[in-house]
This record gives structure tokens, sequence and C-alpha cells, in this order.
């Protein structure tokens, strides 16, 4: 009761240090999603809507790695960042860049096969119309990603929680260093492990309120576009 007393006053009175971690947070979190949705959200449609060789394949590859292990990506982008690796002479590793990038490698798959599923629901109800108006695969996946914004709205949001909620990928390429890569997650398992409970427990009140906020933000977005379009 204590130290649940000590992190409220930590959120009630601003406290410096908490708020930088949460800044960092949603700094990193917001890039790798953004970033994975500029390649994520047209990939997933022009696989829902295309129709050429490995499509399945593809889908199935896509598919699975909804479930990649985020300690995984954050090797494979270690690797890729590390002196040695192809990718060293950027200097990145252990800085937020890095951190984004193994984020958005992370995000990127989930986003594409949700992607998918929204906009193949959309063409099989659209399809014979689009055909007819001669529209190419181009520009009918552009005209089936419009349509269903509202719903890839909820998709983006997805996307973000799992980002924000992520430890293992920006833990490993980001190092945890206090004041430059330290976010929610790798701070309460620093913290924690430390028995600084009050900086951990108001980090994880923090860290639930955004996931549930993301979520009712779903919830209002897909329940207000059924209401409106149908």
């Amino acid at each position: 009761m204590e130290a649940l007393s000590a992190a409220l006053g930590l959120v009630a009175t601003g406290d410096p240090k908490l708020l930088g971690i949460v800044a960092l947070s949603l700094s990193v979190s917001l890039s790798a999603v953004i970033i994975a949705a500029i390649a994520g959200l047209p990939v997933g449609a022009l696989i829902a809507v295309g129709r050429f060789p490995g499509r399945q394949t593809l889908t199935v590859i896509v598919n699975g790695f909804m479930g990649l292990p985020a300690v995984v990506v954050g090797l494979l982008v270690y690797l890729l960042l590390s002196r040695a690796g192809p990718l060293g002479a950027l200097g990145i590793l252990f800085t937020p860049t890095a951190m984004v990038i193994a984020q958005a490698v992370l995000v990127m798959p989930l986003l594409a096969a949700l992607t998918r599923q929204v906009v193949e629901d959309a063409w099989r109800q659209y399809e014979e119309q689009l055909h007819s108006l001669g529209a190419t695969t181009i520009q009918a996946t552009a005209t089936l990603l419009w349509d269903t914004r509202h719903s890839l709205f909820t998709v983006l949001l997805a996307g973000f929680g799992r980002t924000i909620a992520e430890v293992g990928a920006v833990m490993i390429v980001g190092g945890n260093i206090d004041g430059v890569t330290r976010v929610m997650t790798t701070t309460i398992a620093l913290e924690t492990s430390k028995g600084d409970l009050p900086l951990a427990l108001s980090l994880g009140l923090i860290l639930v309120t955004l996931v549930l906020a993301i979520n009712a933000l779903a919830y209002v977005t897909r329940e207000w576009a059924q209401r409106r379009f149908g």
C-alpha cells in the first residue's frame, strides 16, 4: 500500500523522470506503427486483391509472423545493427532509432495480416463493381483502403497496443539505458528487480490505462463506423 501510495504521488505530481519515460515510450511506439503501416497496409491490401502465384503461401507466412516472438525480432535486428553486422556502420544500436526499427519489424506482419482480412471482406462485396469500372489492381487496392479506413484505424490501434506493451525486442536493441532508451516496459522490469516499486507501479498504472484507452477507442470507432456506414 505504501508503494501504491507513492506511485500515485509520482503520477499526480508529474514526476519529470516518469514523464520522460512515458514520452519516449509513446514516441517510439507511434513512430514504429507509422513506419509499419506505410509498408504493412499496402502489402496486406495487395495480398487481398491481387491474384498472383504464391499468394496463398504469402498469406500463410504473414499470418504466421503475427505471433513472431519479440525476442527473436530483437535478436535479428541486433545482429543487423551490431558493429559486425551489415548495418553496423550506422551506429544506431542502443538508440531509440534501433528500438523503432525493431518494433516496426515486429508489428508489420500484424498490420498486414489484419489489413488483408479487412480488405478481402470488402473486395468480395465490391469486386464486380470495381471490375465493371475497369479498375486496375492498384486502383482497386487504393479504393478499398480508403473505403475501409475506419476499420483500418482499429487495426492501427491494435498495432499500437502491441508495440506499447512490448518489452523483449526494445530491451535487446535499446540496452535499457537510463535517460536514453528506457521505456515503460523495460523500466517496470528493471525497477521491480531493483525493488523500486513506486516507479514500477506508477508506470504500470499508466501502461494499463493506455491499453484500456486504446481498446475503448477501437470499440467506439468500430461501433460508430457500423452505425454510420452499415
